[in-house]
């Protein structure tokens, strides 16, 4: 029995070939509870191995828990959760059987686009940054003086935003600088007004920290800000200049609102700017700190425009917050990498990083503009495309009976990934499915493609 149960392959070491096979012998139950096993000399004698080969195999099976040994009587089968092996057969037995179309396109926001990424300067200026003295010590807690110099000029540059280099904050996301300034925040305020739909994981930073939540309700046309001031939080998490995900900006109007509610209440706004070097039809709109820097904390990233796996986010502190956010903090290790700062740093003061803006502005609104006439000549008036002016995603309302995951589930079925909104929204949701369609890293071939495929999924 045991040489026909047992076949040994070239590719492992002997012992573990027998563990594995008794293992699965015994999870799916071919070997029963209490039965005994062949002894180490009757095992190596059947399978013509040595007895420590054998001894080694069932030494492992005694560690995990499968077998026991039972003094001079021998090794039995230790009984298992048989639910467990169950699911996970089932499981597998349903993952060959129903295996899904491979992925052709995959429409997912968050990624850059490749073709165009300044490698060669990159790779130039990450080499020469290895040669530096500093590059070889551990950063500073705040961030490098270097990068965040580079920062202060570009944003009074970009978003008229003034501020000091020394009330720059470097970190490694939005989401983790979020939890940070929350743990400072959280002493003098116990809730935070969200917008809704918004970044949930802003949300998930807040909750964290234990704040109460407030929503205050955005629709495609903007934010509804009639109820503002019967909300009993001080703070508020906003995007003006790109809502995420409705991609719509804040007029003046209320931007001015807002500061004027924020000295009102001595509160603070908490700008998220992710992704405002790509609007299309205008230029960038002025960031709100530029408006009011003492009330309102900004926040910025190189990942959205740049490289999502370099992990560098920015936040600017104002005067009141500066000094508690870094003597809490001051014995805290920085959370991002010393030589991406360094690098960075550099291909800023080259003039690269402006020059990699302008192009990627130009690529991408290319792309836009396909996705969008793509999106319009295939399904008419089927659909309602949703932030074409900016961003590097835009939204398509679905006008149908189906739900969300119908659709994404149509689409995987011909091979297109689409993404959900339905985790954006808290109380405000949308009454018609609405699929988040991202487009940097894909060629206009493969946004006509993709939208072919829509068609044939969804009409």
């Amino acid at each position: 029995m045991i040489n026909t149960i047992f076949a040994f392959t070239d590719s492992s070491p002997k012992y573990k070939q027998i563990y594995e096979q008794f293992k699965s012998l015994i999870e799916h139950g071919d070997i029963k509870a209490d039965e005994p096993l062949p002894s180490i000399r009757h095992l190596a004698q059947s399978l013509q191995v040595s007895r420590n080969t054998t001894l080694m195999a069932y030494e492992q099976l005694v560690a995990e828990g499968y077998i026991r040994g039972e003094g001079r009587k021998g090794y039995f089968v230790n009984e298992l959760e048989p639910l467990l092996f169950q699911e996970a057969r089932s499981s597998s037995m349903h993952n060959q059987t129903e295996l899904a179309p491979p992925v052709r396109i995959d429409f997912r926001a968050g990624v850059v686009d490749q073709a165009h990424f300044p490698l060669k300067t990159w790779r130039r200026i990450s080499n020469q940054v290895l040669t530096v003295k500093d590059s070889f010590r551990y950063g500073e807690p705040f961030g490098e003086l270097r990068l965040r110099e580079q920062i202060a000029a570009y944003l009074l540059q970009s978003r008229g935003v003034r501020t000091d280099p020394h009330a720059i904050i470097i970190g490694s996301s939005t989401q983790q600088m979020l939890v940070y300034l929350g743990h400072v925040l959280k002493h003098d305020f116990s809730g935070m007004i969200v917008e809704d739909p918004g970044y949930d994981g802003a949300r998930e930073a807040f909750q964290l920290n234990g704040f109460a939540l407030e929503t205050l309700p955005v629709y495609e046309t903007g934010a509804d800000f009639s109820h503002l001031e019967q909300m009993k939080s001080r703070l508020i998490y906003v995007a003006p200049s790109h809502h995420s995900p409705y991609g719509v900006s804040m007029p003046i109007q209320q931007r001015h609102a807002l500061i004027h509610w924020a000295n009102k209440r001595q509160g603070y706004i908490i700008e998220d700017d992710y992704d405002s070097e790509f609007r299309y039809t205008q230029q960038p709109f002025p960031a709100l700190a530029s408006i009011d820097s003492t009330r309102v904390i900004y926040l910025g990233n190189f990942s959205k425009c740049f490289l999502p796996g370099i992990r560098l986010s920015y936040m600017v502190l104002p005067q009141p917050l500066i000094n508690r956010y870094k003597n809490q903090f001051a014995h805290f290790e920085s959370t991002t990498s010393l030589l991406s700062q360094f690098a960075m740093a550099k291909f800023m003061e080259e003039g690269e990083w402006n020059r990699h803006i302008k192009r990627m502005r130009l690529v991408y609104k290319r792309k836009m503009q396909c996705l969008v006439s793509e999106l319009r000549n295939h399904f008419k008036r089927n659909i309602s495309i949703i932030g074409e002016q900016s961003g590097l995603y835009v939204l398509v309302k679905v006008h149908s009976d189906h739900s969300e995951e119908w659709l994404i589930q149509q689409a995987s079925n011909h091979g297109v990934k689409v993404y959900p909104t339905s985790v954006y929204f808290m109380k405000n949701k949308s009454e018609q499915p609405i699929i988040k369609l991202g487009f940097s890293n894909l060629s206009c071939d493969e946004i006509q493609l993709g939208v072919q495929l829509l068609q044939k999924a969804w009409l």
